[in-house]
């Protein structure tokens, strides 16, 4: 059976009201409908579907009738909570006296009436402490309170009523087609936080605002647009000004990641330990994907299946890229074959529940063994990422870790003779050849999301120096395009990126991904360990 959306609502929302275009929630259109609980009229969303939702008197009598206690809540407060708890702080030491409203999201429409796989918007997820998909709709508002600071509370849509037409009609949100939703209390004590229903989101944000002590209303507007809209009317200045106002929220945000706390350091750490395994379950793979005509889907679904047994899926969409498809850089649509004598770039990462998730690639010979020219590009990306490590530690300049990594590309590429002008000519600002073989970066952040802490400012991201519990990725590559004229013949057609995750340590870096070789040697060896 699909999930197929029959009645939706719009929860930020005053109770009976709607912005306009929105549908009122179901209670209230049924309140309308018929106040003394008689037949309800057909509304024109029936008068056009082919649902056969029974909405008899009798019926919905019947169907809140007979039931027993819910399944126990969860009540335990969540281990993420008290970190949680701390990045709230931080952001309200920030923003004194204004309004911080920070959305998860609403649910997203696949097509017609079907949704994709609900996520919450990362910021609210970092300042919450909750994952996977509970709390569609949800809204995390700080208000302010003087000098005390903010008071954080959590807007969620509460539990709907058995005797509700919810329950049994709304496929979108009801128990019968989702399943239950945490009750406010259960929420509550999990995180930490103070949970009101989402109805009164629209009064409360008012009342804030109005407050004398209030001197500014912000939000993260690309995440919810219903919330932005309730937003609006309480906002005061020119647009220019308040869309500046909401970019340095999210700036903040973001930053407010760049260095991971213990916690996520743990999360990242099972998310890199079942991507580890997902690897595994390829290699076991790879004789079955060599011949079919879709081998790299073979692959993928090897790798996905792990991520979704292990973790809540996967981070980002797997690359599964065999042959001259390895030089696609985001190669996702996976519909070529595994060719023997082929190599395989396999980028791919697990999402814990948490949602944190991990970012590695191997390149993998298809027959468990490299060629001789295969083994030359790859070991040429293998010293770049080994001199990226040798730098990488507190202090040093985020891009710096790139520089290392770019001139041993560059030497390597003009030692067999691509370049047109020499490497240190190459690597002036004003040459860059090299980069035809590696356009991408070496690094970049890594946590909520695949490329994390996208929105920082250049200086506390490219430019700013590496700190302890900061968490990137290192990830050189060269790629040989089948077409290239300007490369050897005998190296075209050869895609080579090695990708670890790293963690910045008091005096210089871990790599999380240790656990899968590196070297060519140990990655034949491992290859070969695991087809027995």
């Amino acid at each position: 059976m699909s999930a197929a959306t029959q009645s939706t609502t719009t929860p930020p929302t005053a109770p009976g009201t709607a912005p306009d275009g929105a549908e009122q929630p179901v209670e209230a259109l049924l309140d309308a409908q018929h106040p003394e609980g008689g037949e309800p009229a057909p509304d024109a969303e029936d008068a056009k579907s082919h649902r056969t939702v029974p909405r008899s008197a009798a019926f919905r009598r019947f169907i809140a009738q007979g039931w027993g206690p819910r399944p126990a809540e969860d009540t335990g407060l969540a281990p993420s909570a008290p970190f949680a708890a701390r990045r709230r702080e931080v952001l309200s030491s920030l923003f004194p006296g204004e309004v911080l409203v920070v959305p998860a999201g609403p649910l997203v429409r696949r097509s017609n009436d079907c949704d994709y796989r609900y996520r919450p918007h990362s910021a609210f997820a970092h300042l919450t402490g909750l994952g996977t998909d509970r709390e569609a709709d949800a809204v995390l508002v700080l208000h302010p309170r003087g000098d005390e600071g903010h008071e954080d509370v959590l807007y969620l849509r509460p539990q709907a009523g058995r005797d509700s037409e919810e329950f049994f009609a709304n496929a979108r949100y009801g128990e019968l087609w989702v399943g239950p939703r945490p009750s406010l209390a259960a929420q509550a004590a999990v995180t930490g936080l103070e949970c009101r229903d989402v109805a009164l989101l629209a009064d409360e944000l008012s009342a804030s605002v109005a407050d004398a002590a209030t001197t500014g209303l912000r939000v993260v507007a690309d995440a919810d647009p219903a919330v932005t809209a309730v937003v609006a009317p309480l906002r005061t200045g020119a647009a220019e000004q308040v869309r500046a106002a909401d970019d340095e929220l999210v700036t903040a945000l973001s930053e407010l990641r760049l260095v991971k706390d213990e916690w996520e350091v743990g999360q990242l750490r099972e998310a890199v330990a079942a991507t580890v395994r997902g690897f595994e379950e390829v290699v076991r793979a790879l004789p079955r994907a060599v011949g079919h005509p879709r081998g790299e889907r073979v692959v993928e679904a090897a790798f996905d299946g792990t991520a979704r047994v292990e973790g809540n899926g996967v981070g980002y969409e797997t690359i599964s890229a065999a042959g001259d498809h390895a030089c696609t850089l985001h190669w996702i649509r996976n519909d070529g074959p595994v060719r023997s004598g082929d190599l395989l770039l396999l980028d791919a990462g697990v999402e814990a529940d948490s949602l944190y998730t991990a970012d590695v690639t191997r390149t993998l010979p298809v027959d468990g063994r490299f060629t001789d020219d295969q083994r030359r590009v790859y070991q040429a990306v293998l010293d770049a990422a080994d001199a990226a490590f040798a730098v990488a530690r507190p202090g040093v300049r985020f891009r710096e870790v790139h520089e290392a990594a770019m001139r041993v590309i560059a030497d390597r590429l003009s030692a067999w003779g691509v370049l047109p002008v020499d490497a240190a000519t190459s690597l002036e600002p004003e040459g860059q050849y090299h980069r035809r073989w590696m356009a991408h970066g070496t690094s970049h952040h890594l946590g909520l999301d695949v490329h994390d802490c996208a929105q920082a400012r250049r200086e506390m991201y490219l430019d700013a120096e590496l700190r302890p519990g900061m968490v990137f990725t290192i990830e050189p590559g060269l790629y040989v395009k089948a077409e290239d004229e300007l490369a050897p013949a005998e190296l075209r057609g050869i895609g080579v990126r090695i990708e670890d995750d790293v963690l910045v340590t008091e005096d210089g870096v871990e790599n999380l991904s240790a656990a899968l070789p590196r070297t060519a040697d140990e990655v034949e060896a491992w290859m070969a360990s695991l087809r027995g």
